[in-house]
C-alpha cells in the first residue's frame, strides 16, 4: 500500500477534503490519511510514499521530521530543504535573472541588533547607510516587509522618507526589504500545482480578508496578459522546485509584476478562497499526490536551479523534464 499523508495545523476544510478526494478516487494500492507521529528516530522511514506539508513553516519539529522522511524515501510537497533555504529576497533576485518582472527591491540591515549581537558584530556594515541611494532606486510608494515573512505580517505601505523611518523604527531585529509599490490596475493570485497546472484568481489585496477573492473570478484583461501570467508562474515554480505554491501578480501598464511567490503552504480554506477555487485546488492536489505516489520519483535527487540560468528557457505546458536546482 502506497500511503499519502497530510500534515496540517489549524486548517479545517482543505485537509479533510483532500483526504476524502484521494480516497474517493479509489486508485488501487493508494490510501490517504492524516499523519500521526511522536518521537522520530533518526533515519527511520516514515511509512509514507507522499506527504503533503501544510504546517512545518510554523513547527520546527515537523520540519525536522519531514527532512528525515525525505532522506528515507518520502516525496514531500513541498521539498523541506528548499523551503528552509529560500527567502523572498533571494527569490526576487532569482526571478529577475529568469526574466520575470519584479519591482525594484532592496534588502536592509536590521533596525536593531539581532539578539546576542552588538555594534561590533556589524563592523562590515556601512554607517550611516546611504538612504538617498536606496530611496532613489526603489522610489515611492513602497512596501516595507520581512525578507522571509508571510501572511501580510509586519508589512507597511510607505509614501515618503518620513513614513519609511517611522515604520522601519518599529521593525526591531527583523530583516526587512523595501520594494517599490506597483500602482496596479489588476491583481491576480495563482495556484500552481505540480509545476504544470495554473489556476488564475482575480484578487483584491485591499479588501477584507474574506472578500479578497473576487466573486465570479473575471479573467485577465487580455489573452496576452493571461499567457504571460501562466508562463511566469510556471517559470518561477519550476525554478524553485515547488509543487504547490501561490504566485501573486500586480499588473501595471499591462506588465504583471510578481509580488509574492514563496507560499509553499498557500491558503486553501473554503471560507477564504471560495467554493470554485477550493474545488479546483483540492482536485489538482489530489491528482498530483496520487501521481507522485505511483511514480518512481526519487526525493533524494539533487535539484538544481542553476540549470535555469544558463540560457533562454522554453517553459513547456506539460510536466517539465528539468526539475533540478542547485543548493543555494
Amino acid at each position: 500500500m502506497k500511503k499519502i499523508g497530510v500534515l496540517f495545523g489549524m486548517e479545517n476544510t482543505f485537509p479533510p477534503a483532500l483526504v476524502e478526494k484521494i480516497n474517493g478516487m479509489k486508485v488501487d494500492g493508494v490510501h490517504a490519511e492524516f499523519v500521526k507521529l511522536g518521537g522520530v528516530k533518526m533515519a527511520d522511514p516514515s511509512g509514507y510514499k507522499v506527504i503533503i506539508d501544510r504546517i512545518s513553516q510554523d513547527i520546527p519539529f515537523y520540519r525536522a521530521y519531514l527532512k528525515n522522511a525525505a532522506l528515507t524515501g518520502t516525496i514531500v510537497v513541498n521539498n523541506p530543504f528548499w523551503w528552509t533555504a529560500d527567502d523572498k529576497f533571494f527569490n526576487y533576485a532569482l526571478a529577475t535573472k529568469l526574466g520575470v518582472a519584479i519591482p525594484p527591491t532592496v534588502i536592509l540591515p536590521h533596525n536593531k541588533h539581532p539578539e546576542g549581537t552588538t555594534d561590533r558584530s556589524m563592523r562590515n556594515l556601512i554607517y550611516p547607510l546611504n538612504w538617498d541611494d536606496v530611496f532613489e532606486y526603489v522610489g515611492f510608494p513602497a512596501f516595507l516587509k520581512p525578507y522571509a515573512g508571510g501572511g501580510w505580517k509586519h508589512v507597511y505601505k510607505v509614501d515618503s522618507r518620513e513614513e519609511f523611518f517611522r515604520n522601519y523604527n518599529q521593525t526591531g531585529d527583523l530583516c526587512m526589504t523595501l520594494q517599490h509599490g506597483v500602482e496596479f490596475e489588476e491583481y491576480y493570485r495563482c495556484y500552481v500545482v505540480g509545476q504544470e497546472k495554473v489556476h488564475i484568481m482575480k484578487y483584491d489585496p485591499k479588501a477584507p480578508h474574506h472578500e479578497r477573492y473576487v466573486k465570479g473570478n473575471p479573467p485577465p484583461s487580455s489573452v496576452k496578459l493571461q499567457e504571460r501570467i501562466v508562463k511566469d508562474s510556471l517559470t518561477l515554480c519550476q525554478a524553485l522546485g515547488y509543487d504547490l505554491n501561490t504566485v501573486e501578480f500586480a499588473v501595471e501598464d499591462g506588465v504583471p509584476y510578481a509580488i509574492d511567490f514563496m507560499n509553499p503552504a498557500p491558503d486553501a480554506e473554503i471560507t477564504s478562497v471560495g467554493q470554485s477555487n477550493f474545488e479546483w485546488v483540492v482536485d489538482a492536489v489530489a491528482e498530483m499526490a496520487v501521481n507522485k505516489a505511483l511514480s518512481g520519483e526519487n526525493p533524494a535527487e539533487e535539484l538544481r536551479w542553476a540549470a535555469f540560468l544558463t540560457g533562454p528557457m522554453e517553459v513547456p505546458s506539460a510536466k517539465p523534464a528539468v526539475k533540478k536546482r542547485a543548493r543555494a
